[in-house]
């Protein structure tokens, strides 16, 4: 016990070094929690944007030089023009980039299709 004890707190003391001092850290059920609803809450962002009722979504740019306003349905444009913190968010953002990449269409279908997994996999 007390090597496991001894080896939590280098743990906690490099950690402490590395992390940004405003910077918090999550373990166990609520990291995990965390992480699904960031990739879910990405995925339900560019749902409504589906069909022929899609939604449009109206992005406006956060410089200071530039408030240029853009209106759009396109999921890739949405994913690309959010700034995500989150690690499964960023993830699932990255999953649809690269479907645009490869593709060139379907990053909302994607999105959603991973939105719909990981709301899945929540209860397990």
């Amino acid at each position: 016990k007390e090597k496991k004890a001894n080896r939590s707190a280098k743990y906690r003391k490099m950690t402490d070094h590395l992390l940004n001092e405003e910077a918090e850290m999550e373990k166990g059920e609520s990291a995990r929690m965390s992480s699904l609803m960031g990739a879910i809450a990405i995925s339900d962002l560019v749902k409504s944007t589906l069909g022929p009722k899609g939604m449009d979504k109206i992005l406006q740019s956060m410089s200071s030089r530039d408030h240029t306003i853009e209106v759009t349905n396109d999921g890739a444009t949405i994913l690309r023009s959010v700034h995500v913190e989150n690690a499964a968010a960023k993830v699932l953002v990255d999953i649809a980039k690269t479907q645009d990449d490869e593709i060139g269409d379907g990053t909302t279908s994607v999105a959603v299709l991973c939105g719909e997994l990981l709301r899945e996999a929540e209860d397990y």
